[in-house]
């Protein structure tokens, strides 16, 4: 069965050039929506998986809590039971708070994988949003030198605009525009405005520039010191 991981490691591993080749095709709009279509419910499902293991690191934090206050007040009833003179009641006290010892180091240790959970998963978007940029970059590039090795080539020495090619590639381009207009450059918003689209992207975009700039300065840092 095709893991999360596996699955991104394909998409990630996937040569751009195969998509490349395939919008030379007759139907370059229904690669580029194929493609977008495949990453975009790749995020999809890992952000599910991410609100699973958020989750269950909620839950177990819960009852950690739970646990945690629960060994507190037999303490102060042990205590109660000591000045009482009854070592009987405190003993019962006491088994119970060992029973609940042996399960905070289950509790725990959920929690720790289930963070590392969440940071493994949040790779994994980071990953796959790269990934679609990436292509996004590597097609209009591919446009770009398509267009400008038809105008150095032609046979009449004018531009070779006209290329069956060049045209498929051109018009694949405005395709992946179209498909991540329509899709408001985020997953999972099909029925979201257009408006809460758009800002949703505009957030992603800062995120990813505060993060550049935080880079930049730590390798600055790091070359003064």
């Amino acid at each position: 069965m095709d893991t999360i991981a596996s699955r991104v490691g394909r998409i990630i591993s996937g040569s751009v050039n195969a998509l490349l080749d395939a919008v030379e095709g007759a139907a370059p709009e229904t690669v580029m929506d194929q493609a977008i279509r495949e990453i975009d419910v790749a995020i999809d499902d890992v952000r599910q998986e991410l609100g699973r293991a958020s989750a269950a690191k909620h839950l177990a934090n819960k009852r950690l809590a739970e646990k945690n206050a629960a060994h507190e007040d037999l303490a102060g009833k042990i205590e109660i039971a000591l000045d009482s003179g009854r070592e009987d009641l405190a003993q019962v006290a006491v088994e119970s708070q060992l029973d609940i010892e042996a399960q905070m180091p289950v509790l725990e240790q959920t929690i720790m994988e289930c963070q590392e959970r969440e940071k493994e998963l949040e790779g994994f978007i980071a990953a796959l949003q790269a990934k679609r940029r990436e292509m996004r970059e590597e097609l209009k590039r591919f446009a770009d030198s398509r267009r400008i090795a038809a105008g150095e080539t032609g046979a009449d020495g004018a531009p070779h605009t006209g290329n069956k090619v060049n045209r498929a590639i051109d018009k694949a381009s405005s395709a992946f525009d179209r498909v991540l207009e329509k899709n408001g450059g985020v997953p999972g918003l099909g029925t979201a405005s257009t408006a809460n689209a758009a800002q949703l992207q505009e957030l992603e975009k800062l995120a990813r520039e505060n993060r550049v700039k935080e880079r930049l300065a730590s390798i600055k840092s790091n070359r003064q010191s």
